[in-house]
């Protein structure tokens, strides 16, 4: 596939495999959550761009749309719920960290002596019209509108989830304009003003 790509595609593929891969030791290098949802997001939106100069536009869209959504969610859900604002206070990203780096090298030395040691297919046919068609029937065949359907049932189960387990939000304390003098917390105690 390389090899039909022109001099800028190759050249944006190798910056953006060094950005990915960057973006991707960022999640463990930074001290808070929510830096690590950000460097994580920054990862596969340089994923999506290779997938795009590789025209596999279907996917890289896919990608991109899912990540970007999957980490706003994420981040909302740091705001509403962890006790340090938003997931900014230091705090380790890494347990076990010499298992964890013994274990991450060994599958990257792995993957790369996979990747340039195996013999890798030839195009035989010529491309497909709709790439996109023939992807969406291979990976889902007839159970797409399904699949559709589960996905937004699923959305609106998390969504109701989540209502229904809080009855309070973050600023209740202080009331819907947040002009109370005193906290209103259904269980008293807390420092004194």
């Amino acid at each position: 596939m390389l090899s039909d790509l022109s001099g800028w595609a190759i050249a944006a593929v190798a910056a953006l495999g060094v950005l990915s891969v960057a973006a991707g030791v960022a999640v463990f290098v930074v001290d808070s959550m929510a830096r690590a949802t950000f460097a994580l997001l920054a990862s596969f939106l340089a994923v999506a761009g290779i997938l795009l100069a590789l025209d596999l536009v279907y996917l890289a869209v896919v990608t991109a749309l899912m990540m970007t959504i999957e980490m706003a969610i994420m981040a909302v859900f740091m705001i509403m719920f962890m006790m340090n604002p938003a997931g900014l206070m230091p705090m380790t990203m890494v347990h076990n960290a010499k298992g964890s780096a013994v274990t991450g090298a060994g599958a990257f030395v792995v993957l790369v002596v996979g990747i340039w040691t195996i013999d890798w297919p030839t195009r035989d046919a010529s491309r497909p019209a709709d790439s996109t068609r023939q992807l969406g029937e291979a990976i889902m065949g007839s159970h797409m509108l399904v699949m559709l359907v589960i996905g937004i049932g699923l959305f609106t189960t998390i969504l109701a989830g989540t209502v229904l387990a809080t009855s309070r939000g973050r600023y209740d304390r202080f009331g819907a304009d947040l002009t109370a003098k005193r906290p209103d917390d259904p269980v008293p105690g807390g420092l004194p003003r």
